[in-house]
């Protein structure tokens, strides 16, 4: 098993675009070692040597036409990196990317501890799962921080992922012991480093807010014309009031024009009288 990476931190990268390609080898590595430029020059050399070899080669030309074309193979217009890419990357620090059902890796599906990282794979998503100072953590980046796994559920976690479909290699060979953190140069602004204490307390935060959605969205599912009736109570409640008004204005006007017309008629009626004595 490696020794303490980083002095036991935890490099986490949140996901970015489409750049999970690029939080996984860094995940791996422990420390921002690639950027997407970096893993976009792989994949067109990639891209180049393929051309070639399937030119070179003889091959039908349908295929050769089809590598010739300008459309890579290893990464997508949206940012998805193929795994040759990620094994390019990572040989750079002399490291193996091994399919996990391949006869090599047979030991390591009754032990997976004999590991220090795993590279997963499903419908354009990359995470790594990987271990940091003697302890498992899924550095998934689409996770605020990464999550602790106990050895016992990490066999259990890997076996739900193939159940799933997901595809998944793993890493050999020596790992970057250190990552200058202070070095800012060197940060390609995705990620940070946490302690794990950090990461459980960010972890658990995550999932109280989580938690605390999806209670509020359960209640809403339960009674959809909720908040329908509310705008509508509202909204009889406000023509209530304006018939109110209107009412009351109405009946102001009566009351005014009634009182006029018994002050009108009081005076006549005192004009006729005054008449009357003057005669």
């Amino acid at each position: 098993m490696e020794g303490a990476s980083n002095g036991g931190m935890l490099y986490h990268e949140v996901q970015e675009s489409k750049l999970c390609a690029v939080h996984c080898v860094n995940t791996v590595l422990q420390g921002p070692f690639f950027s997407e430029f970096d893993l976009a020059a792989l994949a067109s050399d990639l891209d180049r040597k393929e051309r070639q070899v399937m030119l070179e080669g003889g091959g039908a030309v349908s295929s050769a036409g089809d590598f010739n074309s300008q459309e890579s193979h290893n990464v997508s217009l949206d940012g998805d990196f193929s795994i040759q890419v990620l094994q390019k990357a990572l040989e750079v620090w002399d490291l193996q990317v091994i399919a996990l059902d391949s006869p090599v890796a047979k030991p390591v599906q009754i032990d997976p501890e004999m590991e220090n990282a795993f590279i997963c794979y499903l419908h354009d998503h990359w995470f790594c799962i990987r271990t940091v100072d003697g302890e498992w953590y899924n550095f998934d980046s689409l996770y605020a921080a990464p999550q602790h796994l106990s050895r016992f559920y990490l066999s259990a976690y890997l076996d739900s992922l193939k159940g799933g479909g997901w595809s998944i290699f793993l890493a050999r060979g020596n790992f970057p012991k250190e990552f200058s953190i202070s070095s800012s140069e060197a940060s390609n602004g995705y990620g940070q480093w946490l302690s794990p204490e950090d990461a459980e307390r960010i972890t658990k935060s995550s999932n109280a807010t989580q938690a605390s959605q999806a209670t509020n969205l359960a209640r809403e599912s339960s009674n959809p014309d909720s908040m329908e009736d509310a705008e509508m109570l509202s909204e009889m409640e406000e023509e209530d009031l304006k018939a109110a008004i209107a009412a009351s204005l109405m009946d102001s006007s009566s009351t005014m024009a009634s009182a006029e017309s018994n002050t009108l008629q009081n005076e006549d009626q005192a004009a006729k009288e005054d008449n009357v004595q003057s005669q």
